[in-house]
């Protein structure tokens, strides 16, 4: 199968869930994102190692690298390779002299000692598919100036949504139609609100299958 290079665009906090995180992958050089939630001690080390902080004593991942380092081992790539039930699976690939490792890892930390040792994240199309989020393409011809402008003219013309609750249930989105899901989606996209699209997307997901 063709790898899939993606690039962290995002490490945004839940609404929903006060210890909860969504790190959102997006597809280099194409329109799809790829949301996965995960627990605030895993987006601590995500967010050290982003914003290249130093802590004063080693984080578990800082010391993993080095201990790589230390036995002349590196990572040459991690490939988010499974899903199953939700749940995100990885592969770390190490090399060691002229010899290929691969190492079964949680997802968040695999993208963890990603970005520590600067190396290429890939996944596949068919998770893309099945958990990914699409990114309406903005009009790039418009003047800057008429941004503004254009949006309003937006707001005004697009019929109001539906209230959505601060934590979507599936009793709550099994009362929207097809298209308001599909609304509703593009809205939480734009606004970043990545926990909640996660939610729609299932749904949308869940009656395609049905039908």
């Amino acid at each position: 199968m063709k790898k899939i290079e993606l690039e962290i665009v995002a490490l945004s906090h839940s609404i929903t869930q006060s210890h909860s995180y969504a790190v959102v992958l997006g597809e280099v050089g194409g329109i799809r994102r790829l949301p996965i939630v995960i627990g605030g001690f895993e987006a601590q080390a995500i967010a050290v190692a982003l914003e290249k902080m130093n802590p004063s004593r080693p984080l578990t991942h800082d010391l993993m690298k080095t201990l790589c380092q230390s036995f002349a081992i590196n990572l040459k790539e991690i490939v988010i390779n499974n899903l199953v039930d939700g749940i995100f699976f990885s592969q770390l690939v190490c090399q060691r002299d002229n010899e290929i490792i691969e190492i079964d890892s949680r997802t968040s930390d695999a993208i963890a000692l990603a970005i520590r040792f600067d190396c290429s994240i890939f996944t596949y199309d068919f998770i893309l598919d099945s958990a990914g989020l699409v990114i309406e393409e903005q009009d790039q011809d418009k003047p800057a100036g008429s941004a503004s402008s254009s949006k309003e003219e937006k707001k005004k013309a697009e019929p109001k949504s539906p209230a959505v609750s601060a934590s979507l249930t599936n009793a709550d989105l099994s009362k929207h139609s097809l298209k308001e899901l599909n609304d509703m989606l593009q809205k939480f996209i734009e606004k970043e609100d990545y926990e909640r699209a996660i939610a729609v997307r299932d749904e949308i997901g869940r009656r395609k299958k049905q039908s």
